[in-house]
């Protein structure tokens, strides 16, 4: 296996690890009820638990 081919699989493994632990932080967020810190156009805001999206769009 080439060295592009190692970077593809492990940029893969990341990218599915990070969609995992957003995963299990919106379900955390939900089971407690707890509003989710963002910062969107610049500000900090918190976003309401049923208002998160349960996956990465």
């Amino acid at each position: 296996m080439g060295t592009k081919e190692q970077l593809k699989e492990e940029r893969d493994k990341i990218v599915k690890g990070l969609e995992e632990a957003y995963r299990r932080l919106v379900e955390y967020k939900k089971e407690k009820k707890s509003p989710m810190i963002v910062v969107r156009n610049g500000k900090i805001v918190a976003v309401e638990p049923n208002e998160i999206l349960p996956n990465i769009v």
